[in-house]
């Protein structure tokens, strides 16, 4: 996690929907990764990093997915979940004109390139 300020935090699971996600928004948002799992020491750091911050969860559409998010409900109740379409199961394997179009729903500024590939 970074020292300068940036008021939106996105939670992903991996480093590839991290890399993914960074190319496609146009705005500040630091993106954070559980890398699948999160012990509850992290969870404990990411509770008082993430207090002032908007918090957004974007997980894969799977099982794995769903257990993060049921977790994220109750620790970060104000977040703003994020949802792919099911049929693309993965955050890193959905296009980058549905991430964009994900993204900018819930108010995150996107490069509109990743808006016209559809």
């Amino acid at each position: 996690m970074k020292d300068l300020y940036v008021d939106k935090v996105l939670i992903v699971e991996g480093k590839s929907d991290k890399n993914k996600v960074k190319n496609i928004v146009k705005e500040p948002l630091e993106i954070i990764c559980t890398n699948g799992t999160i012990s509850h020491s992290k969870l404990d750091e990411w509770i008082d990093f993430l207090e002032d911050k908007d918090v957004y969860i974007l997980v894969d559409a799977d099982e794995a997915g769903e257990k993060l998010r049921k977790l994220f409900k109750r620790e970060f109740p104000n977040a703003e979940h994020l949802y792919i379409d099911r049929m693309y199961r993965e955050v890193a394997t959905a296009p980058v004109h549905h991430l964009a179009t994900v993204l900018l729903s819930a108010n995150i500024d996107v490069h509109t390139e990743y808006l016209e590939m559809g």
